[in-house]
């Protein structure tokens, strides 16, 4: 047993959370493959193999455990720490790229070949982009089964399969269940889609500063397109969002009872529902790790301290120019309208084509729409950066803060020295706890 292995089997053994998502364990005498904190009997250890991800358990053909819902764990903090091709290409599959535009378009977008993408995921994730988008689709169609009343063909499409036939047979071995049972095992908790969207729990790891967030949001929100409701401590957040296929509505509540964001969305294309939830996780920053972020900055990591993102990195960047009231009225001016108007949220956010000619926006958003910026999840973060500071208007502090939020980049300091080594790589959770 190796040095790493007999830690991560003392994981397993004291069935410690704060490794859920960081690896996978799987039992060769049972077939399935769990979290770390699985509930269950902890099995001998030269029963046990351990996996970097979940989709390479299941290509060597263990089933998820139905105890502990291993699919339904955080991501591992590693990939909005790194600024590899790996990392780049996870986040890039996490946002739905390899189903929207298969494995050229992920690699395009790396910069690389394909085939250099596909062994260096293999290398050290265990599997490549086909089978790591291949289990996060069936996790989305196991949250579709279980939270509405979709018909099951209709639940595959949705989820991203090509067929009704790779749906089925992905789903019986993912889950040894057909499609149907996991519905019927859900005990009538399915909701009509198109009447109470698609409730969700959002797993984080560890504590999770839900007040600071929540403050965040609330003194940041934009008119039409965000809005802040309830008491402190009860609040709910809600917010429009521009998705590949459609828009969308997403409501995520401050109160929970568990280690989770309770959350709920309304898509007007459900296949856009892995994008949704991806950038719901960047926004409230859900794969961090505050012990390993606590035990750097040397604060209590019972105060769960996160560094939140920007749910549309292009929005963010834009709206990192502006103060609340000039985005409002750009909203109301150039935005799209919600073709049904919920509550307070009315529009979306302007496309950055739209706002080229605008005074001080304008040079950002020609940028953006000509592609000479690039905020999305697998773009180069120095390269972002540096074609940041080009920009006219855009001054050194702002390019560092669009990076800290829309690219989600842990280790920024806006307003903090650069040479900071003792913050590294938390400097943008260091800028959260001054700030």
């Amino acid at each position: 047993m190796t040095d790493e292995e007999d830690t991560r089997y003392q994981a397993v053994s004291s069935r410690d959370a704060r490794f859920d998502g960081e690896f996978f364990f799987a039992v060769s005498t049972t077939g399935i493959y769990c979290r770390p904190s699985c509930p269950a009997v902890t099995p001998k250890r030269c029963n046990v193999t351990f996996h970097p991800t979940a989709a390479a358990a299941q290509r060597r053909g263990f089933r998820a455990c139905r105890r502990c819902r291993p699919d339904a764990v955080p991501g591992s903090a590693a990939w909005n720490v790194r600024a590899d091709l790996v990392a780049r290409a996870v986040r890039l599959i996490g946002d739905g790229v390899v189903d929207r535009e298969g494995v050229p378009g992920l690699a395009a977008r790396l910069g690389y070949s394909a085939r250099q993408v596909q062994r260096q995921l293999t290398a050290e994730l265990g599997a490549g982009p086909v089978a790591l988008a291949r289990a996060q689709r069936a996790h989305t169609a196991r949250i579709l089964l279980r939270t509405t009343a979709l018909p099951v063909t209709d639940v595959a499409f949705a989820a991203g399969f090509a067929s009704v036939r790779q749906f089925n047979d992905t789903m019986r071995a993912v889950y040894a269940r057909t499609p149907s049972r996991l519905r019927a095992e859900a005990r009538g908790r399915a909701a009509g889609a198109g009447t109470g969207g698609v409730p969700l729990r959002l797993a984080y790891r560890g504590a999770y500063a839900r007040r600071d967030v929540f403050d965040l949001l609330a003194d940041e929100a934009v008119v039409r397109i965000e809005e802040v409701v309830g008491a402190p401590g009860a609040r709910t957040y809600r917010r429009t969002l521009r998705l590949p296929h459609g828009s969308g509505i997403a409501a995520v509540a401050e109160r929970s009872s568990g280690p989770w964001l309770e959350a709920r969305l309304h898509l007007s294309d459900l296949r856009d529902l892995t994008t949704a939830v991806h950038r719901l996780r960047r926004l409230f920053d859900l794969d961090a790790d505050p012990c390993a972020v606590a035990g750097r900055l040397g604060i209590d990591p019972a105060l769960g301290l996160r560094s939140p993102g920007a749910a549309e990195p292009e929005e963010y960047a834009l709206r990192a120019l502006l103060d609340r009231a000039e985005a409002a009225r750009l909203v109301e001016e150039h935005g799209t309208p919600l073709e049904v108007p919920c509550g307070g949220l009315t529009h979306l956010f302007p496309e950055p084509g739209a706002l080229r000619h605008h005074p001080v926006a304008g040079p950002l958003a020609t940028a953006l729409a000509a592609g000479g910026v690039r905020l999305d999840p697998g773009a180069d973060r120095a390269a972002a950066e540096e074609a940041l500071r080009a920009v006219p208007g855009v001054s050194a502090r702002t390019a560092a803060l669009i990076r800290m939020r829309a690219l989600g980049d842990p280790d920024v300091a806006p307003d903090a020295p650069a040479d900071r080594e003792e913050w590294r790589p938390w400097r943008s959770y260091a800028t959260r706890l001054l700030g």
